[in-house]
């Protein structure tokens, strides 16, 4: 008999626990030999739980239980799930993850820890909960080399920027009502100002581009700032607003290029499509072409499910897995968000000046846009594509004009 260790008893923990015990037949014949989950980590007392008599509360028993094949870690954050990720690995035990924040900060010493003690450290619940794509990515791409990954990584912000859309809800009352409907946290800043997207694509480009890279690394903007005027005008031009996140391979010995941040998006595309707490991961490869994949990318049983697949993945596996790891780094592999090459909405406001007219002289083309009740003094126009170092070169010149920019947003043409 294969046994498992839970540790962390939270909204994920929980739902592993449950959806292992209700499909345990089911899994016992997937993974080819009994199975049983011993102990469930957590510090606090869970009297009226069915399972009340797995629980422990110091780490140690679950270390030096030599039975114990598999350790789910759904503890969250880095201390002190890292510390238990690597004694475990270190004393030969396997173990599976949902916490995105380790994998993208520690993935690459943890993936080199466990090939060197023969077990396996999986993390496909760490990027778009029970959506699968780590394993895709890693196992039924592999033929392709991967030119880029870009996706909606994120279903709070994605919800909240569908309401702004189709019910024309201010930001604070679409976060609000995330919130309520427990899609977003009481502390949202970890959505809203893109970290949680920034460490999954982290781990998106780690793993398709084969070495280690940081979030500090890749610049992160959240949806703070997107304004129901916004809205109006990417619906002028038939388009929507995504937090998106993006990974590109360098050519030519450069630097790759990877980001988060808000985007205007044909609404026609395949990312435009995708609305509400839905998440959708485009891969491009060399041959494949590109690859979408959907799904609800957070949820109690959603993510359970990629946790308990890992396990069972574990379960079966003879020894560690040479290919699912990637190089480490020093970091500094990702290029300056000056040098990534885009086309930018811009909102602006003057006084004392046509702000288009200036636009038009500094850009030499600009998209002009519009929306009902636009103010004489308001306009919103595309710039041509160019670094995001002469966009910010430009609007310092238009801010020299006497030139407010109030709105500042990606445009990406073919996703």
């Amino acid at each position: 008999m294969i046994q498992f260790a839970v540790l962390g008893y939270g909204t994920v923990g929980s739902g592993v626990v449950e959806v292992f015990f209700r499909n345990r037949e089911s899994l016992e014949k997937k993974a080819g030999v009994p199975l049983g989950l011993k102990y469930i980590l957590d510090v606090r007392e869970f009297p009226d739980s069915p399972y009340k008599d797995l629980f422990v509360k110091d780490f140690d028993t679950i270390l030096n239980d030599a039975s114990v094949g598999v350790v789910a870690e759904v503890i969250g954050g880095v201390e002190p799930a890292l510390t238990f990720t690597k004694a475990c690995l270190e004393r030969g035990k396997s173990v599976v993850t949902s916490n995105k924040e380790l994998v993208a900060q520690h993935g690459a010493e943890l993936l080199a820890i466990a090939r060197a003690n023969n077990v396996n450290y999986l993390f496909e619940a760490s990027v778009g909960g029970g959506i699968p794509i780590i394993r895709p990515l890693h196992s039924c791409l592999a033929a392709n080399r991967i030119e880029e990954v870009i996706g909606i990584l994120n279903g709070t912000t994605n919800f909240i920027l569908t309401k702004m859309f189709r019910e024309g809800m201010s930001f604070e009352s679409a976060l609000a009502l995330a919130q309520r409907l427990g899609y977003a946290e009481r502390d949202p800043a970890a959505d809203v100002e893109g970290h949680d997207a920034c460490r999954k694509i982290c781990i998106l480009a780690s793993l398709a581009f084969g070495e280690h890279v940081y979030p500090h690394d890749v610049s992160a903007e959240g949806i703070t700032k997107i304004t129901s005027e916004d809205v109006a005008y990417a619906a002028s031009c038939g388009c929507v607003i995504k937090l998106i996140g993006a990974a590109r391979r360098g050519e030519g010995g450069k630097r790759m290029t990877a980001y988060v941040a808000p985007a205007f998006i044909n609404r026609e595309t395949q990312l435009g499509t995708i609305d509400d707490v839905f998440n959708g991961i485009l891969v491009r490869g060399d041959a494949t072409g590109d690859v979408v994949f959907y799904g609800k990318g957070a949820g109690k049983l959603p993510t359970a499910s990629a946790v308990v697949s890992d396990m069972i993945a574990c379960a079966k596996a003879d020894g560690s897995s040479a290919s699912m790891s990637w190089k480490p780094s020093q970091g500094g592999n990702v290029a300056p968000q000056g040098d990534h090459v885009t086309a930018m909405y811009l909102r602006c406001r003057a006084f004392e000046t046509n702000a288009l007219e200036e636009a038009v002289k500094i850009f030499g083309k600009v998209k002009a846009l519009s929306r009902p009740d636009k103010p004489t003094n308001e306009a919103a126009f595309i710039t041509p594509a160019l670094t995001e170092r002469e966009i910010d070169d430009v609007c310092g010149k238009l801010a020299a004009a006497g030139i407010d920019i109030l709105g500042k947003i990606r445009v990406l043409a073919d996703q």
